[in-house]
């Protein structure tokens, strides 16, 4: 639209070839913000205000531009239906079937944020040819483990991928919006509508800075190394989750970059995130299937290897972790969250009091930080 862009132009155009490339797609819009405007703009061109659109639910792993209800865009102006995990904490296709039959969404989103299985794109395929429905494999959090090579691509399943850039893919915070060659033929304009949903649409000029990064982290992704790196993400991911029952916590997974910490018996999302980061180790309060918890004071944390794989460990060193994560759990599982409400402001506010000043987790923090100086952010 501008003039002056040779350049931007070109640094734009190399990072929309290589992403074609690497995902083998026939058409990329490098231009979203961040994962949630990619989605926004996804509902733009496809939808119409009031159409169904059909996610897993946010207590379940999904996110919350899925359908979450109520608080969200794309609850708030469609009509959301949400799909949960069974028992065990894993997608059962029949039900989402029968569902979606029931429902008939213009939608379906197959992605998630904190589910530590494999994600079956063929059979979301099949479900959404039931009803005729835009299939958006949102892969943000495995991003990096498809290009590398470790998770089914879900290219040759869905219309549409959407991606963050700044997870797995492990480059700048930005996104990305694919149309498949299913996309295309399903509706030979996809790719148009897209770009006009993106701009102008929802957001007005580029990041061309991250958009560069992007090309960047692109062309990092396509070497054979990274293969290697993605490799050892899932082969981290099982050693620690293998790590973690040993020291008898529950959790669910893993297959990916993830597992969640079942820690239900005493409420202890928000004690394990807050005491892990006394000693520490950075990890987030997280729902648990059929949690019986609200967000804020969730059942349970999530807890990945992306980062810890990028400065240099692998499965022996998930070990130690595990022994780290342990004996916090130990320190914290007797402080239980109060089942009344409005108790629970007061108990948040004495269980920080109690592990600001911890001595045993500040030992371990020290632990820690010895251990990580011979893993270096920067070489």
């Amino acid at each position: 639209y501008y003039q002056g862009n040779k350049i931007i132009d070109e640094v734009e155009n190399l990072a929309t070839e290589r992403a074609k490339k690497l995902f083998k797609v026939p058409y990329v819009n490098v231009q979203p913000y961040s994962g949630s405007p990619a989605n926004a703009a996804v509902l733009m061109a496809v939808c119409k205000q009031g159409d169904v659109v059909s996610g897993l639910k946010l207590s379940a792993g999904g996110h919350l531009t899925h359908g979450h209800p109520d608080i969200t865009f794309s609850g708030k102006y469609f009509k959301s239906v949400q799909f949960d995990v069974g028992a065990d904490g894993k997608l059962d296709y029949g039900k989402i079937a029968a569902l979606i039959k029931k429902t008939g969404p213009k939608v379906i989103f197959a992605g998630t944020t904190a589910y530590p299985y494999r994600l079956d794109f063929k059979k979301f395929a099949e479900i959404a040819d039931l009803v005729g429905a835009f299939l958006v494999a949102d892969i943000s959090h495995i991003a990096g483990l498809v290009a590398g090579g470790v998770h089914p691509s879900p290219v040759a399943h869905a219309h549409i991928v959407t991606t963050t850039t700044h997870k797995t893919l492990r480059g700048p915070r930005g996104a990305m919006i694919m149309v498949t060659k299913k996309g295309l033929k399903k509706d030979p304009e996809l790719g148009d509508k897209i770009d006009k949903a993106v701009f102008p649409g929802l957001q007005g000029g580029p990041h061309e800075n991250v958009i560069a990064a992007i090309a960047v982290c692109l062309g990092e992704a396509s070497d054979p190394s990274f293969k290697k790196y993605a490799r050892s993400i899932v082969e981290n991911s099982k050693s620690l989750a293998q790590g973690l029952r040993k020291k008898g916590i529950k959790v669910f997974g893993t297959q990916n970059h993830l597992m969640v910490a079942d820690l239900s018996e005493f409420g202890g999302g928000f004690q394990m995130a807050y005491a892990l980061e006394k000693a520490g180790i950075i990890v987030n309060k997280n729902t648990v299937p059929h949690d019986q918890n609200p967000p804020f004071y969730p059942s349970g944390i999530r807890v990945g290897t992306p980062a810890v794989t990028t400065r240099g460990m692998g499965k022996k060193d998930m070990e130690k972790i595990a022994d780290w994560i342990g004996r916090v759990y130990f320190l914290v599982k007797d402080k239980k969250l109060p089942a009344a409400v409005g108790k629970r402001s007061e108990f948040v506010k004495d269980f920080k009091k109690w592990a600001d000043a911890s001595g045993d987790l500040a030992a371990i923090k020290k632990e820690v930080e010895r251990f990580t100086s011979d893993f270096p952010l920067f070489k």
